[in-house]
């Protein structure tokens, strides 16, 4: 049941940022939302939180390609954690 949830938060929040016109913005709120109840823990969880430090870094500069690159990185572990 608790798996079955999981999926459809997934699923909504992935709906929910389908058509967000700023990439990295909508990324970094896929992955705030979805840090609190991850599963992953230790060197995981300290990669997906600097890939999402590093994300907002590079879009505070300018580099939205390169930031969106990261952050989709980060939200493809978390999802996949949740799996």
């Amino acid at each position: 049941m608790k798996s079955l949830l999981a999926v459809v938060l997934l699923c909504s929040a992935s709906l929910a940022f389908a058509h967000c016109p700023n990439v990295p913005v909508c990324e970094m709120k896929a992955i705030d939302s979805l840090l609190p109840e991850t599963k992953l823990k230790g060197a995981d969880l300290e990669k997906v939180k600097s890939l999402r430090t590093e994300g907002q870094k590079l879009y505070d500069e300018g580099r939205e390609n390169d930031a969106a690159k990261l952050l989709k990185e980060a939200r493809k572990m978390l999802k996949e954690a949740a799996s």
